[in-house]
This record gives C-alpha cells, structure tokens and sequence, in this order.
C-alpha cells in the first residue's frame, strides 16, 4: 500500500483527482505545501515536551476527566481504542476551539463545545496552541472543499454542515515500547478515526501503522514537512461507503528509546450536522449503506465505547 503525497500547490482538479483515488484505496495521504508555517508547527512540538514535563499533580490539575468539554490532561492507560488490548500507553492534552459561557452548545452541555484548560505555569501555551488551532482549523476547511471537489459536488457542499464546528486539538506523547510488552500492548491500540477528517504532525520518531488489505501493518514513515491526513468515520457515512476510513495503530518501538510525540487534530461538523450519504452516492433503487445520524450522536457512542474499559 502506498500512501501518496500530494501537494496542494499542484492544480485543482489534479489535487482532488488525487485524493479521490487515496480515499477510495484506503483514506490516508499526506499534504504539502499546505500553508502552515514549519515554524508553527515546531513551536507546538516544542509546547508539548514542556506540557508532558510538568509534574504529575499540575497536570492531574487540569484533568480531561473535570471538564465537561472533555478538555485537558489525560494520564496512561486512560483510553483504549482497541477493545481486544490493554489500555493505551500514552499521555495527552486536549483542547478545542474556544466557545464562551453564552454559546448555546456550551450552555446545552453539548460533547465538544466549552472551554479549555490551561496548566499552571507555562505561559504562553495558550497562545502557541490557539495560532496553531487556527491554522490547522483553516487547512481542515480546505481540504474539505477538496473532498467535496473530488465527489463532484460544489467545493462548498460542506460548509454549512462546518458551521460550530467539533474540533479537538490532541497533544500526545508515547513512552518508548517496552521490550517485553505481550502482542496485546500499543501506544494507540488498532482503531479507526471518529469525526471528519485528521490532519496529523508527527516527530521523526515513527510508530504510526496503516493496515493494508491484506491485514498486514505498514509504516506511515514521517515525512518533513508534512501532514498525514486521514479520512475519520463520518466520511464513509457521508460517501455511502465510497470513501474508507481506515484502521491504524502506534507503536513506539524506535531503537533511540525515545518518546514519541504527534499532534493530531480532529475535525468534525457542527454536532446537529446531518451525516447522511450526499448525492450521487447511493444507486437508483438501492437504500443507502449506514443509517443518517448526527455527527453529534456518533462521537458520543465512541467516547462511551472506548473510554468504558478504562473506567
């Protein structure tokens, strides 16, 4: 399996011809020449070694678990994506985009509106990880109008439905792989994505896998430079089954013994959003693939399912 590289400098109609044909194979590609300065990118990285540094209470302080926008630290083993292994040996941050006290998603309590923790004692996170939000948040959007370009619909199918959108920005760092850790331990267990779309940096480590057709786990080798963008559940829903969201896994086994650290960012529609197969995907006389829900509905059900065993 080849995972392309596509470079958003290229034409229009050549950038969507490619991303169809990656969505379509098994809905993983990276990007370049994307528009987020490396600079950027490098400063998040830099933030995020600082963050998982701190001591353990000043992190417990800001624990995901006391948030009702489920923002803030998340401790080892908290979560588990592959309901067959143990517990994910990683360590995150959460954050999102900012909704004030008088937003009427934050007031309904809606999963993924709220506000944000900050930790004591690294000023100038927040402004690092907001400038940083803002321009994944801005790439997100226009690869969006790419998948919609490469479905043959208006570049603008989509933006109705990223009105308020759930964006989750996930700082994450993976402890090196210990030696004699059994076949049922990973960084990030198997799992596929929940939302949208995931527009991935990674360090120079390694770890990230892809499953092929065949079953077989292939690297996702870090590329300067780049995102890795994968498509995330809600796109087959939208595409019925014409785009896939495919399975992947972490498993920092590098010979340097380092940590790992990626910052993946989550984009997903506005929680009442429709996810429903758009036109031209679904055959004349034949009822669509996955049942219409709201993204809202989904991201729910796959927060209880994967935080259940670690509860």
């Amino acid at each position: 399996m080849d995972i392309p590289l596509i470079s958003l400098a290229a034409p229009e109609a050549e950038v969507s011809a490619a991303i169809r044909a990656a969505c379509m194979a098994h809905g993983f590609f990276y990007v370049l020449d994307h528009g987020v300065p490396a600079d950027l990118v490098a400063a998040q990285f830099a933030w995020a070694a600082r963050l998982f540094a701190l001591p353990e209470a000043d992190k417990q302080a800001v624990s995901l678990f006391n948030s009702s926008a489920r923002r803030g630290w998340e401790g080892l083993g908290a979560q588990t994506l592959d309901a067959a292994a143990k517990p994910d040996a990683k360590e995150s941050f959460y954050s999102g985009l900012h909704y004030g006290a008088d937003h009427p998603y934050v007031q309904a309590r809606l999963n993924g509106y709220g506000p944000n923790q900050w930790p004591q004692g690294l000023p100038g996170l927040q402004a690092q990880t907001e400038a940083y939000t803002a321009a994944v948040q801005a790439l997100a959007e226009r690869l969006m109008r790419y998948l919609a370009r490469s479905l043959d619909l208006a570049p603008t199918y989509f933006d109705g439905f990223m009105a308020d959108p759930m964006l989750t920005l996930r700082m994450v760092r993976y402890p090196p792989h210990p030696p004699a850790a059994g076949a049922d331990v990973f960084g990030a267990g198997a799992h596929t994505d929940w939302g949208a779309i995931t527009l991935l940096a990674q360090d120079d480590i390694g770890g990230l896998q892809v499953q092929a057709a065949d079953g077989a786990w292939l690297p996702a080798v870090p590329v300067p430079g780049s995102f890795i963008v994968n498509l995330g559940d809600m796109i087959p829903r939208w595409t019925n089954g014409r785009y896939r969201s495919n399975p992947h896994r972490v498993i920092n086994a590098n010979a340097t013994g380092r940590d790992r650290y990626s910052i993946p960012c989550f984009y997903s529609p506005n929680f009442y959003a429709r996810v429903e197969a758009v036109p031209g995907t679904v055959q004349e006389g034949t009822e669509p693939v996955f049942t219409p829900c709201t993204a809202g509905e989904h991201l729910e059900q796959m927060y209880q399912k994967t935080y259940a065993k670690a509860a």
